[in-house]
């Protein structure tokens, strides 16, 4: 993995490295709303520019000293500025050739890849079915082929943000139960060996918390939760505009939060788990004998349809989740709470009771909590994965 140039604390070398880390940080903010681009099937969204007189302003750099710096960093090849670079109110912007990231999103059963530039933003991805129990070689073998298919040139590849659907404790998933195949590897590790680049490894609804708050319906709020329910659930916890991790990782597993003792038995080996009422599976389960066979979206157009049945099944798992929203909001009062992954295509088949479950159990200051749909559908956690990807890669010029 890279690393920043070695100097002396306070040297001249060490300020030229800050203040190129600040330029490029600033040149590194994405544009648009909600992460609409060509991959998504929505208008591309152009790279973001800035004069040199709003970086000096945006970074608080000398317009001189913005001026320097832009030309090492054009130099290099990692900006790129209008003809008369020189003069304040040029144009500058990260350079196309400056390279790529990637994003890798592994569920239970299905993996997405995308391909993205250094603003974070999406050029190309795709998405294909896994078996459930598949092992870390197999997934992360197919993940590379994926994503070589879609880099013309694959070497350009800065950095890779991979998500999974576990606690991520240091470099390896926190929980074997929760996500076997996994068990005891240190996935940095492995991962940074298939991909031939630097590797960050986060929780899955962590990255759809960080997507959503950069380009959903977190945006503009600096204290946002974000719940991913699939054939699991979890939350990613935005506070004071950074995600929040606790103090071994494993901030935000709501699924495991406990609603009865006496209930159901959870994977995790617990009873009563918010993750054995809301998440897919029970859900699956509870509809199986009304309508064999059918997935998800049968269920939700059943309901829609007015099976009364399939109504009550996502009736039931949206009040349990308002009854652990409820925990979240009088904890962290956060400014919104975004539900996302595979049970949030049912929409307010869900979101309806979840708020009635949020106002019967919270505190009247924060029971009218706003509960709203992901922005980002499916691709929340892989965008999270891009723009994280996307915020650890170095791009600083070594002039020592």
């Amino acid at each position: 993995m890279s690393s920043l140039p070695h100097s002396a604390p306070g040297s001249t070398s060490t300020l030229r490295v800050a203040n190129q880390q600040r330029v490029l940080d600033l040149l590194r903010r994405t544009v648009g709303t909600a992460g609409i681009d060509e991959a998504a099937g929505g208008p591309a969204v152009d790279a973001e520019t800035f004069t040199q007189a709003e970086i000096a302003r945006g970074t608080g750099l000398a317009p001189a000293t913005v001026s320097n710096i832009v030309r090492d960093l054009a130099a290099a090849g990692l900006v790129a500025a209008d003809p008369g670079s020189g003069r304040r109110g040029s144009a500058v912007r990260l350079a196309p050739g400056a390279g790529t990231v990637a994003g890798v999103d592994f569920g239970h059963s299905h993996v997405a890849v995308a391909l993205g530039d250094l603003t974070g933003r999406v050029l190309a991805e795709e998405r294909r079915s896994l078996s459930r129990a598949h092992h870390h070689t197999e997934a992360l073998e197919i993940a590379a082929e994926m994503l070589e298919r879609m880099s013309a040139d694959y070497s350009t590849v800065r950095h890779v943000g991979l998500g999974l659907p576990a606690p991520v404790t240091g470099e390896a998933v926190g929980s074997p139960s929760i996500f076997p195949g996994w068990e005891g590897v240190n996935t940095r590790q492995v991962a940074e060996e298939r991909f031939g680049a630097p590797v960050v490894v986060e929780n899955d609804a962590n990255l759809g918390a960080l997507a959503e708050h950069r380009q959903g319906v977190g945006r503009g709020h600096d204290s946002s939760v974000f719940v991913k329910i699939s054939s699991g659930v979890g939350a990613g916890l935005i506070i004071d505009n950074r995600l929040y991790h606790g103090s071994g990782g494993t901030a935000g597993e709501i699924g495991h939060l406990t609603l009865d003792e006496q209930g159901p038995l959870c994977r995790c080996g617990s009873r009563g788990c918010l993750e054995a009422y809301t998440s897919s599976g029970p859900v699956l389960d509870m509809m199986a004998a009304q309508l064999p066979g059918a997935g998800l979206d049968e269920i939700f157009a059943a309901a829609r349809d007015g099976h009364i049945s399939a109504q009550r099944a996502l009736e039931d798992a949206g009040l349990h989740l308002g009854w652990a929203l409820a925990s979240i909001v009088n904890l962290i009062n956060p400014a919104v709470v975004v539900v996302g992954g595979d049970m949030a295509r049912a929409g307010e088949l869900l979101l309806a009771s979840a708020r009635i479950g949020l106002r019967r159990h919270a505190l009247d200051s924060v029971a009218m909590t706003p509960v709203l749909g992901s922005l980002l559908g499916e691709r929340a956690s892989l965008v999270g994965a891009v723009l994280m990807a996307a915020e650890r890669t170095e791009l600083v010029v070594d002039g020592s």
